[in-house]
């Protein structure tokens, strides 16, 4: 029981880590690109490289932290402009060869040894020469802080039912929210026929957003979590990342349902068409390319708060990874880069637990097991591709590219 506890304990703490969050931020940037435009981009991660470099390098020569965002976000517009310009007039698989060599290109000058000066070059910029300025900001105090501090130790002596009575009442909000989100989905669809209610309508987004917060309060209920309060990997980074993940999701929720949105979806289905109403199908692609570029520096500035800045970590492994999360979640959607992303680092780190604990040594080290969970992981998405190609959120109508 002891293991298992430990193995889940692992993957909570993956869910919550800032690296997913600043992955989870790159990937509402790539269903911008993709899932909402039809571009093929391949290069997120050299958006990601250039946030992180521009944020990192602006600190360390003492520039406040506003400004190192700042720069973070306008080097990353900048090469927007550079790949955009020549490239938008091509489709699918070109589009995607020129990005991933645009952002390879970008990680073989950050390891240069001629700028190693500025960029570290291939051992990269160390977080602690840039990460005390962001440190410095936290208004959560010294110590340590559990998330739930009312958990399952607080009732009965930390007695092993308390423990699965929150395991199984997050369970159970978990089929709630896929039951009552599928019926909500249909009610949406004037070929469905369901029947409108109370729970098609507000009343029922109202309980599935109820339902979300009482599965998180009894699943770390269950498995409380304990960091620091303050620090490079404690509860501050984590707050700022996921908060930021929140913005970054209401910001693509106002503009795909703006008039401008709709004209993105419009260009993914059939941009001849669109170039016949006299749309500037050019002009809005860039427009796309930049926003969700921004999202990609954004999520690379998260990435590195806990780390340090190292063109390999941010290479073209990232954008894969990107892509199996938009794929998981499901492309085109609100949600779905969220939820693809934890459940995609979350699964793997649960396939290496369960392998490091249960496969002897003789058969695989542990250097194999991290390696085996890429496999796994990659065997679902696979099936996942096969049986349900738009993904746990995602919808079929919203599969129509023209690239």
């Amino acid at each position: 029981m002891d293991i298992i506890l430990n193995i889940l304990g692992a993957v909570i703490r993956e869910m919550i880590s800032p690296g997913t969050a600043a992955v989870a931020i790159a990937v509402i940037g790539l269903n911008l690109h993709f899932g909402y435009t039809g571009l093929l981009n391949f290069g997120q991660s050299g958006f990601m490289l250039l946030g992180a470099y521009g944020f990192a390098i602006s600190l360390v020569h003492d520039l406040p932290i506003i400004v190192a965002v700042l720069i973070g976000l306008g080097v990353a517009f900048l090469f927007a402009l550079v790949l955009g310009i020549p490239t938008l007039q091509l489709r699918g698989d070109y589009l995607a060869i020129v990005t991933i060599s645009a952002a390879e290109i970008i990680r073989f000058v950050g390891r240069l040894s001629m700028l190693k000066d500025l960029t570290g070059g291939a051992q990269g910029i160390q977080g602690r020469t840039y990460q005390s300025d962001f440190v410095a900001l936290s208004f959560f105090g010294d110590g340590r802080f559990t998330l739930i501090p009312f958990n399952y130790t607080d009732v009965a002596g930390g007695a092993g039912w308390a423990r699965a009575l929150g395991g199984l009442v997050f369970l159970a909000c978990v089929v709630a929210v896929v039951v009552l989100g599928r019926r909500l989905k249909k009610a949406r669809d004037p070929e469905s026929a369901v029947q409108p209610s109370a729970l098609t309508g507000r009343a029922g987004k109202a309980l599935v957003t109820a339902l979300v917060v009482l599965g998180f309060l009894a699943l770390f209920f269950a498995m409380p979590v304990t960091y620091g309060r303050t620090g490079v990997n404690g509860w501050w980074v984590r707050a700022v990342a996921w908060t930021l993940v929140a913005i970054s999701t209401l910001i693509i929720y106002l503009l795909v349902r703006s008039p401008w949105g709709r004209l993105l979806r419009g260009i993914r289905e059939d941009e001849d068409a669109m170039r016949s109403l006299g749309r500037n199908v050019f002009m809005v692609k860039m427009q796309s390319l930049v926003i969700g570029g921004l999202f990609g520096a954004l999520g690379g500035m998260v990435y590195v708060l806990a780390s340090t800045v190292q063109p390999d970590a941010l290479g073209r492994q990232i954008t894969f990874f990107a892509y199996t999360a938009l794929l998981l979640g499901g492309a085109a959607t609100i949600f779905g880069p969220v939820l693809g992303t934890i459940i995609f680092f979350s699964a793997r780190i649960l396939v290496r637990e369960l392998a490091r604990a249960y496969v002897p040594d003789s058969i695989m080290g542990a250097q194999q097991t991290e390696q085996f969970s890429f496999v796994a992981v990659g065997i679902a998405l696979v099936l996942l591709v096969i049986f349900r190609p738009q993904g746990i959120l995602g919808d079929k109508r919203e599969l129509r590219f023209n690239v």
